[in-house]
């Protein structure tokens, strides 16, 4: 464990150094039953194979299911880092393409809610790690709370995923409107899953940017659709990332073009310069409240 942190140190020094830093994003969606968590974790997967490193955190406490879509068993969640005697290094998993990840705790029912000492520490044992990663994955539960609220005001970009159902896409713009009203700079990406034609996919991006253009004033990025694919249930099925299961399938296709296409923006559009980073943030807005 030691060695662990020792190494964490260096590299977090050496990246300061270099002048990058990890950036956080955080995924959710409007209502259950979109595919987030099957987005969260094939986007990851995509970043590890443009070479990135990634830590996917299950943050859905209650439902927590990226170790399920892996067909892992995982030994620790995040509910354990609060325990004795364990640190951050215990519960991180390693899965396939070397992608790290943490589970979310399947079977916990209640709300968890951390106190100050909690945050600190939380934020303590996730900034020994993050120099490790060019990425940090926020997959959120469903719902809205201050705690939650509080996270997603301090990432670096918010991605939100729907499908075209006219529900999902109320409940879609609902969980805009609520982020923007908090923080109207905070970055906001769509994805569309599920669409049944490229049609269908380009219409709902559009509608939606334009929603939030007249109602909101917002620039939504819109980061593209993925189209209804059976290998992407038969892959949930077989415990495996469709973008593993079959690179081929029009499902994994379209998330690497996705992947992609984030990738260029960061590196060639000039993006307003936030003032904090990730955890300076997160310290903000949890223990100066």
């Amino acid at each position: 464990m030691m060695r662990d942190q020792a190494e964490s140190l260096r590299l977090r020094v050496k990246k300061m150094q270099s002048g990058s830093e990890t950036k956080a994003i955080a995924v959710l969606s409007g209502k259950g039953g979109v595919g987030k968590s099957n987005v969260s974790l094939n986007f990851s997967l995509a970043l590890r194979q443009r070479g990135k490193h990634v830590l996917l955190f299950d943050m859905d406490i209650g439902m927590g299911n990226i170790d399920i879509l892996l067909g892992q068993t995982s030994s620790h969640t995040i509910i354990d880092i609060f325990r004795p005697n364990v640190t951050i290094h215990d519960i991180i998993k390693i899965g396939p393409n070397e992608l790290a990840f943490i589970a979310g705790g399947t079977g916990f029912t209640e709300i968890f809610h951390m106190d100050e000492q909690q945050v600190e520490y939380f934020i303590e044992q996730l900034q020994h790690v993050s120099a490790q990663y060019d990425y940090i994955i926020f997959d959120m539960g469903a719902g809205m709370s201050e705690d939650r609220l509080q996270l997603l005001k301090a990432v670096d970009d918010i991605f939100i995923v729907t499908t075209p159902e006219p529900t999902a896409l109320t409940d879609a713009y609902a969980m805009m409107k609520y982020i923007h009203l908090a923080d109207s700079q905070l970055p906001i990406y769509v994805l569309v899953n599920r669409v049944r034609s490229d049609k269908e996919g380009m219409e709902t991006l559009q509608r939606l940017k334009q929603v939030a253009k007249r109602f909101l004033g917002k620039e939504l990025h819109a980061l593209g659709y993925v189209p209804e694919d059976r290998t992407v249930s038969t892959a949930v099925i077989r415990q495996t990332p469709f973008l593993l299961f079959d690179p081929s399938a029009k499902a994994s296709k379209a998330l690497v073009q996705m992947t992609d296409r984030y990738l260029a923006d960061e590196e060639h559009e000039e993006k307003e310069k936030r003032p904090f980073h990730f955890f300076a943030k997160l310290r903000q807005y949890f223990l100066e409240r």
